[in-house]
């Protein structure tokens, strides 16, 4: 029997649940800690998106959503919202949350001990405004249509064609939208084969940072305007973190 995918375990789901709901204290108990690390599916849409450039009934698209918090961020500033994650177990929790509000999960502390924590809907959240899809971020419904806002979150170095993602999203775009893509750029064969990387190489003895690959592709269509750091921090059990620095890269649509 095949071993179920990371991103379907009950492990999986808890642990996102408490990486985008959590409190600081539930996350991290101790002052000493990366405090400038939490939060980070709500920097992603505080951090990088301009809700003055877009109208007020704005549609964002919301890629490689996971449990749904980014959505829920977007939902504040944009008119309606999609989001849509690979992970049908995310995608079910996300859902769950938006129809009853809150969620209960486990969070591991140590070994088999746990602590039962409720998932929470932001307040002033209009819920109603977003729906939740599990899709293929690279085989998106062909009705879809073209979003003023499009995040893609800790997603491009998990897509088995990165390069084929990327050439895909002007046509997702409405011109002057503004596009988001943060990624640690944690590069693995078992997500994306080693020919298709865009960046974490060397080509004719230069380095190849994935920031150069982004541009290469984008470039045409899209003006980068900013780029920004953003630590995050997911917890394994109570001693246990991954702290990782994602790139933020903020891109504009060309065209009138």
């Amino acid at each position: 029997m095949s071993e179920t995918p990371f991103y379907e375990t009950d492990k999986a789901v808890a642990e996102y649940l408490l990486f985008h709901y959590g409190s600081s204290e539930e996350v991290l108990p101790y002052p000493n800690g990366p405090l400038a690390a939490l939060n980070y599916p709500v920097r992603c849409v505080v951090e990088c998106v301009d809700s003055g450039i877009f109208p007020s009934n704005a549609r964002a698209l919301d890629l490689g959503c996971a449990v749904g918090r980014s959505s829920f961020e977007l939902a504040r500033i944009c008119g309606s919202v999609i989001g849509i994650d690979y992970s049908h177990s995310f995608i079910d929790a996300a859902n769950r949350l938006k129809e009853l509000g809150t969620l209960s999960y486990q969070r591991t502390d140590e070994g088999d001990l746990s602590t039962t924590l409720e998932a929470t809907i932001p307040d002033a959240v209009d819920g109603s405004r977003v729906s939740f899809l599990q899709g293929d971020a690279m085989q998106l419904p062909e009705d879809i249509g073209t979003f003023d806002v499009l995040l893609a979150a800790n997603l491009i170095d998990r897509l088995q064609d990165p390069t084929l993602f990327l050439e895909a999203l002007p046509g997702l775009m409405n011109p002057g939208g503004q596009l988001v893509i943060t990624s640690p750029y944690t590069w693995l064969e078992e997500y994306t084969p080693k020919a298709n990387w865009i960046g974490g190489f060397e080509r004719d003895g230069n380095a190849q940072r994935t920031v150069d690959g982004l541009e290469a592709v984008l470039s045409t269509h899209f003006a980068k305007v900013r780029e920004i750091d953003l630590p995050f921090l997911i917890r394994e059990h109570s001693r246990k973190f991954q702290w990782s620095v994602a790139q933020g890269t903020i891109w504009i649509r060309k065209g009138n």
